[in-house]
């Protein structure tokens, strides 16, 4: 190597980032994913026990370790390793990945190809891997941070194994800064208040946490005066770090549908929780009251319709003010609907109806619940028989049939004794023993 080369790589080594300098080396090293690779669980086995190379793919939000992973299992196995992203690649990095990897394989020497943020491929290039795959070319190792069910292919996703990596736990995270700190910044201290804070500001992202030690660094060195981190620098991070929520994303959908369970199981403080951290992710408010809208109708419903008028004014108030206002209103929506009663019986209802008018076909409308607009139509017995409820005693016309002809009276709605529907309940009781009454004087 010429001094040029010595330069340059000095320099390279110099301006690498400290989680590229402090990667696992050993599976060992790696934290927070105990439930795959502690003694004994599914992917050490896998890697350790003979099994040799297979195909997976590893499912997990960012910063926890994919690609250290994917990198260890290469060098566990004198593999070559090929890394490609989805975001920056397209076919023809797909093509001359696997042109590298059957140039190995003449050497003898198995390729793990590891495809990050593999979601973002689209059908046809994610099926351009299945051959290769299929026939071991490659060891394919593929990373995403959304849920593959949804994002990858059917037709790849049946020749992978699926590992589910986890977000790091704060202990975790607080020890790897520790041992990271005396490795490499020896004559540089912190407070414990700090570290705990460092982690818990990653949000369980050990990439993340260990980018906001260096920056930490580099800002306590800039004052000029003897490096010492404390718990004051915390709030100048306060505004890169950031809580895990993707809009639209698996963390989108998981958090809606927290808050959603939360009003459903009567729980006003985890409802304001969940609705908390959707806001302090940046969802947008107005997305949360449409949600209101539907939790309103469909969990609460006719026990309380107090809730849906409750949800519209609040989707009222957010679209007129904006925030905090709507944000307020939001949460007050929030808050009356999980104490409200539940009934989910008109949800259920509508299921049940939608089913039965599905199946039973285009069962033509009753004569005489037809409207006679012409005299044509009344010639052809359109209304004929019709009983109008407003002249029968309590409104209501008793043995009157308003199904299809063929088509037997059927009950999808059954009321709950819960809030107002327990009042439904009993009126549409004593309703229909009237209509078995009258059903009976006709018989």
């Amino acid at each position: 190597m010429n001094l040029k080369e010595d330069l340059f790589s000095a320099n390279a080594a110099r301006f690498e980032p400290l989680a590229a300098r402090v990667r696992p080396q050993t599976l060992d090293e790696i934290i927070g994913q105990e439930h795959l690779l502690g003694p004994g669980q599914p992917l050490r086995l896998a890697i350790e026990a003979g099994e040799g190379l297979h195909s997976f793919l590893l499912w997990g939000p960012p910063g926890v370790g994919k690609t250290t992973l994917a990198r260890l299992i290469s060098t566990h196995h004198d593999a070559q390793f090929l890394q490609i992203s989805a975001v920056l690649s397209g076919v023809k990095e797909i093509r001359l990945a696997i042109e590298q990897a059957r140039d190995a394989a003449l050497r003898g020497r198995r390729t793990v190809l590891f495809v990050d943020e593999v979601h973002r491929f689209n059908k046809s290039q994610q099926d351009a891997f299945l051959p290769h795959i299929e026939d071991g070319t490659v060891c394919f190792i593929g990373a995403t941070t959304e849920n593959p069910s949804f994002e990858v292919n059917s037709a790849l996703l049946s020749r992978l194994r699926i590992y589910r990596l986890k977000a790091v736990r704060a202990e975790a995270i607080i020890g790897m800064l520790e041992r990271t700190m005396a490795t490499c910044y020896p004559g540089i201290s912190a407070t414990d208040a700090f570290t705990r804070g460092l982690a818990e500001l990653s949000d369980g992202d050990v990439r993340q946490s260990l980018n906001l030690l260096e920056l930490s660094i580099q800002v306590a060195s800039a004052n000029g005066n003897d490096v010492n981190l404390d718990e004051s620098l915390l709030a100048d991070l306060m505004e890169t770090g950031s809580r895990r929520f993707d809009k639209g994303g698996d963390q989108f959908y998981e958090q809606i549908s927290a808050l959603h369970k939360s009003v459903r199981g009567s729980d006003p403080d985890a409802a304001l929780y969940w609705f908390a951290r959707m806001m302090d992710g940046g969802c947008d408010p107005l997305y949360v009251a449409r949600r209101c809208i539907r939790m309103a109708s469909e969990d609460i419903g006719l026990a309380d319709p107090r809730a849906l008028q409750l949800a519209l004014d609040a989707t009222a108030v957010q679209e007129r003010l904006g925030s905090p206002e709507g944000e307020l209103a939001i949460a007050q929506a929030l808050v009356y609907m999980a104490c409200a009663a539940k009934s989910n019986a008109v949800y259920v209802a509508m299921k049940r109806a939608m089913g039965e008018a599905r199946s039973s076909g285009s069962a033509e409308v009753p004569l005489h619940l037809r409207n006679a607009t012409t005299r044509l139509m009344e010639a052809e017995g359109f209304g004929e028989g019709y009983r109008y409820a407003h002249d029968e005693p309590d409104a209501f016309a008793a043995g009157e049939n308003y199904f299809p002809d063929g088509l037997s009276p059927q009950r999808f709605y059954e009321p709950t004794d819960r809030g107002l529907e327990s009042r439904i309940r009993e009126k549409l009781e004593r309703l229909q023993s009237l209509n078995a009454q009258a059903k009976t004087n006709k018989t």
